[in-house]
């Protein structure tokens, strides 16, 4: 949004004229309507007064909220093979965010690396296959539509011991893929 475009919504939120917030600025009525029109641009000091009659400050005008990015498209995931499974970033920035959830597929009795005991917790649920989640000596299975949910104090990896390949999605916190 345009300074000029930016105060004229600052206006018309306080319901002033054009005509008002000139008097209150002592300036003229055509000076805020070419200033609002980005006709011409004012001087700092001028902006200030205005700012100030329109009950801001230059930082909070100038402030452009920022939109966190909430949906992620397919074409901004990206992948990485390993020789039994392919890992996809779901959210490409999720490395620097509290969670990383990642889409695993591994092929028929195939397996993941095995993760090293690690602060953190790890939770994944089965879109497709059946696998076995190994935590530390223990081995669970894990169907189609069933999750799993560890903290990651132990070694920890997943094989795929079904007839058809396995698709996992799997969120570890903090990230750690």
């Amino acid at each position: 949004m345009e300074l000029g475009d930016k105060i004229k919504y600052k206006r018309t939120l306080l319901q002033l004229t054009q005509e008002e917030l000139a008097n209150r600025c002592e300036l003229t009525k055509g000076y805020i309507s070419q200033l609002e029109n980005n006709k011409t641009s004012p001087s700092i000091e001028t902006l200030t007064h205005i700012l100030e009659v329109l009950g801001t400050s230059l930082s909070d005008f100038f402030h452009e909220e920022v939109h966190p990015q909430i949906v992620f498209g397919i074409e901004e995931q990206y992948d990485k093979e390993f020789n039994d499974y392919l890992q996809t970033w779901l959210v490409p920035t999720s490395q620097m965010l509290t969670m990383e959830p990642v889409l695993v597929t591994i092929n028929v009795g195939g397996k993941t690396v095995k993760d090293m005991p690690h602060n953190g917790e790890e939770f994944g649920y089965v879109i497709k296959g059946m696998i076995e989640v190994c935590y530390g000596n223990d081995k669970h299975i894990c169907n189609e539509g069933e999750a799993f949910y560890i903290t990651t104090n132990k070694i920890h990896y997943i094989n795929n011991i079904g007839s058809i390949e396995a698709k996992v999605v799997w969120v570890s916190t903090p990230p750690n893929f």
